[in-house]
């Protein structure tokens, strides 16, 4: 008797295999997609090896770029004690505008002292120049006690030679004899004394000749050693106020009232925010087609992507940050791993731009260059324009009234008739002619 619930083999087999008319559609599904995958795949490798080569390659980036500029230094350039201080970090100042001041008092009493120093050398020249007169006249008297030495010697020997020629009859005694030979012997000795003081006195002149010959009291190296003191001692006068060199912003204040500062010693300093450029640090692969003058495009973080600066590249550093280290690294040693160095290119901004959207030294940025010229030069080989160096006129006024001080001393210890003829010579000026009155002294001690 037959299981009606017993199934068929042929049943069995369907049951076992409930798909099996399905499958070949579920491969189908699967190739398409992973064909549809790669076709992807291979469309966007071409697409980026497309962007690669025509635009990518043309371009070299780097987010490793800061913003620098001239942190100038005020330092004093003589000490003293701070008196008062003119500017505060974040204020504006303008060029020449005085900063700090330092207490005048020992400027004020070493210019008095030079100022004494010079009256005193011009003096002292004036006597060397009335010397030439009295020892021109010395020697003249001495040459008048040449003349009656002579004159004396003659009548020695005649007195002499009449006396001997009566000794023979005894009319003259040997006493009165000896005394005519001692007369002319003394007469002779005042001779050579004359001989010897005419030409002490001419190497006294042509001595005191030699300290005033071819130059005026003005002109005097003693009198010009002394102008110079007195040109330092102003020069210091002025210097206690020290003013700002260039427009810029105050930062790095240290300075304080009452502080004690020696030259040289950093007060404060001044940034000028429209002179800044960017230091962008490229890995060294990449500097193959850097060139100098390529057109740069850079981002701040302090702005974002909405404002753009435009540059080109100024220049390319002359080596790696760590040769400029403070500790260099030692690759020679054996545990060494290379590491890809990175080297500094600057890059010049647009006034403009940074006069509308100013940077601030240190800021972070984002330089692309475009590489497409690639006719430029990798290093400059001229000197830079002279339009572009940088000068300031601040201090070169500074000395403008000392050559007033000096002429103001000399021409008042001149003597009123020197004052009058004598032209007093400022700093950098031909040596003016002798004065009559020197010129005359001059032509009288000449020796004879």
């Amino acid at each position: 008797m037959s299981d009606n619930n017993t199934p068929t083999p042929a049943a069995a087999a369907a049951s076992s295999n409930p798909t099996a008319p399905d499958a070949p559609a579920g491969n189908g599904k699967r190739r398409r997609a992973l064909t549809a995958l790669a076709a992807v795949v291979i469309v966007a490798g071409g697409g980026w090896g497309l962007y690669e080569w025509l635009v990518a390659s043309h371009y070299e980036d780097t987010d490793n770029a800061y913003v620098s500029g001239n942190v100038i230094q005020i330092t004093p350039q003589i000490s003293g004690t701070v008196m008062a201080i003119g500017a505060d970090d974040t204020d504006f100042v303008r060029a020449g505008q005085p900063l700090v001041q330092l207490d005048p008092a020992d400027a004020k009493v070493a210019l008095e002292q030079s100022e004494a120093a010079l009256a005193q050398a011009v003096r002292q020249v004036r006597t060397l120049y009335a010397n030439n007169g009295s020892l021109a006249a010395q020697v003249t008297l001495r040459q008048s006690d040449i003349v009656k030495a002579q004159s004396d010697i003659a009548k020695a020997q005649d007195d002499l030679q009449r006396r001997r020629a009566l000794s023979g009859n005894g009319a003259v005694s040997k006493e009165e004899l000896n005394h005519a030979e001692t007369a002319l012997d003394t007469a002779k000795s005042q001779f050579a004394a004359a001989q010897a003081g005419v030409v002490a006195a001419k190497e006294a002149l042509v001595s005191n000749q030699s300290l005033t010959e071819g130059t005026s009291v003005a002109q005097h190296p003693s009198v010009l050693a002394a102008a110079a003191k007195v040109r330092e001692a102003y020069l210091a006068t002025q210097r206690v106020a020290m003013p700002a060199p260039v427009d810029g912003y105050v930062a790095k204040r240290t300075v304080q009232l009452g502080q004690r500062v020696a030259a040289g010693t950093p007060m404060m300093s001044i940034v000028p925010l429209n002179q800044l450029w960017v230091d962008a640090n490229f890995k060294e692969v990449q500097l193959r087609n850097i060139r100098i003058d390529q057109p740069v495009k850079l981002t701040a973080d302090l702005y974002g992507k909405k404002v753009e600066y435009t540059g080109k590249v100024a220049g390319l550093g002359v080596g790696t940050g760590s040769a400029f280290a403070l500790l260099p690294a030692q690759n020679a040693t054996g545990n060494w791993i290379k590491v890809v160095q990175r080297v500094p290119v600057r890059i010049a901004l647009d006034p403009e731009q940074l006069k509308a959207n100013p940077l601030r030294i240190g800021l972070s940025m984002d330089a692309e260059i475009d590489i497409s010229a690639k006719s430029g030069k990798m290093l400059a080989d001229a000197p830079r324009a002279a339009a572009l160096t940088q000068t300031t006129a601040v201090y070169s006024q500074l000395d403008r009234g000392a050559d007033a001080e000096v002429d103001r001393i000399v021409s008042a210890n001149l003597g009123r008739s020197a004052a009058a003829t004598a032209a007093v010579p400022s700093k950098g000026s031909a040596a003016p002619a002798a004065t009559p009155a020197a010129a005359s002294v001059a032509v009288q001690g000449q020796p004879g």
